[in-house]
């Protein structure tokens, strides 16, 4: 049995203490799906089920977010809801779940998306709080963990310098990549690109509509200015994906579903598949994960259309363009994390939004997502426009 996608949509990303920085995160993720059921014309009684991604669950964001959102949202209470978390990568695998609930055949609609609040809940929340009861770093104190990997730093930024090196990818090349993706993430705001796929957000302060990473007055000299992250590194600010506030959902529906509601799906999930790879580089997983989710696609990186690989640092980007060989102009085509922002647990869905998005109007039959992952995994998801 097949996955479709009814309909994507996603908030404005926002700068940390920007915008959607007063809103609770359940209100943020709840508006969104309002109107993503609003959009589709489904009865929200009919949803079988809510899967939201979601990275430190702590304060607001804890308790099972996506059953808060959905009931902060006003929606029927015998509709329930489960919090996935695959660091960056969780409303992709919120997506993942979705479609193969609807693909078994035991569920006909599903809502998959993500939801994060990073002003409100700061990055690595989740394991900083683990000091307080001895837990310095969550790895300690494991002797299967230690025995396997000792005591080697597990870090995004330690692990983003280390692919930059291996790949013999310079500062330049990076400020290059980076300078592209905030020109590419300008352009399709001006042009109306993400138009179909945002809906407005109401907070305290008023409504937002718009995106607010896209930076109009960076520059290459400006990027060269800045201090690496790390001591006589080459990772950068700049070259990494912004801390942001957002949230993202999908409609999927089974084959019955549609025929039954009268529905027009956009996509059909062709494929979907998640691998591991090197805990400690981490996330070069996209690379391996990639390759694995095209052959048992049958199909070769020449056949997809569009792509869109989230931008947790340049590096990861050019590393895995050097090794699967993808047409750089099929990537990423309207800016990516670096530019736009990287709400953690809401990406996954907010990417398959803008894929979905651009194939429409660029004509695209396959694109592939995938993201990095915190554990050194990426999950892949092939989309079929329709």
């Amino acid at each position: 049995m097949d996955a479709y996608l009814i309909d994507a949509v996603r908030s404005p990303v926002c700068r940390r203490g920007g915008s959607l920085a007063p809103i609770h995160p359940a209100d943020l993720a709840g508006q969104v799906i309002t109107a993503l059921l609003e959009r589709t014309g489904v009865d929200p009684a009919a949803v079988d089920d809510v899967v939201l991604g979601c990275v430190d669950t702590v304060g607001p964001q804890a308790g099972d977010i996506a059953r808060t959102a959905w009931l902060a949202a006003g929606l029927p209470e015998e509709v329930p809801g489960v919090t996935v978390d695959r660091q960056c990568g969780s409303s992709q695998q919120a997506l993942h779940f979705a479609a193969q609930a609807v693909a078994s055949g035991t569920a006909e609609f599903v809502v998959a998306g993500g939801v994060q609040n990073m002003s409100a809940v700061p990055i690595g929340a989740a394991m900083t709080v683990g000091e307080q009861f001895g837990y310095p770093t969550p790895f300690t104190g494991s002797v299967g963990w230690e025995k396997r990997y000792g005591g080697e730093e597990i870090s995004q930024f330690r692990a983003a310098e280390l692919i930059a090196h291996r790949w013999d990818i310079s500062r330049l090349d990076m400020e290059e990549y980076a300078l592209r993706s905030h020109h590419r993430a300008l352009a399709a705001v001006d042009g109306g690109a993400f138009d179909g796929e945002i809906v407005p957000v109401t907070t305290e302060h008023g409504t937002v509509t718009l995106d607010e990473g896209p930076r109009r007055d960076t520059s290459a000299a400006r990027m060269a200015r800045l201090t690496a992250l790390t001591d006589g590194g080459r990772v950068t600010a700049a070259t990494a994906s912004q801390i942001s506030d957002g949230a993202s959902a999908v409609l999927v529906a089974s084959g019955r579903a549609v025929r039954a509601h009268g529905l027009t799906p956009r996509a059909r999930v062709h494929h979907l598949s998640a691998r591991g790879s090197d805990p400690v580089l981490m996330l070069t997983a996209p690379i391996p994960a990639t390759a694995h989710a095209l052959d048992r696609a049958g199909l070769r990186i020449e056949d997809i259309d569009l792509f869109e690989i989230n931008e947790a640092f340049a590096s990861v980007v050019l590393a895995w363009l050097a090794e699967t060989g993808a047409d750089p102009e099929r990537v990423n085509v309207h800016g990516g994390a670096i530019a736009l922002g990287h709400p953690l647990g809401a990406t996954g869905t907010k990417l398959c939004a803008t894929l979905l998005s651009a194939l429409e109007q660029r004509g695209g039959r396959y694109g592939l997502q995938v993201m990095c992952e915190g554990g050194g995994q990426a999950n892949v998801t092939i989309l079929e426009r329709l």
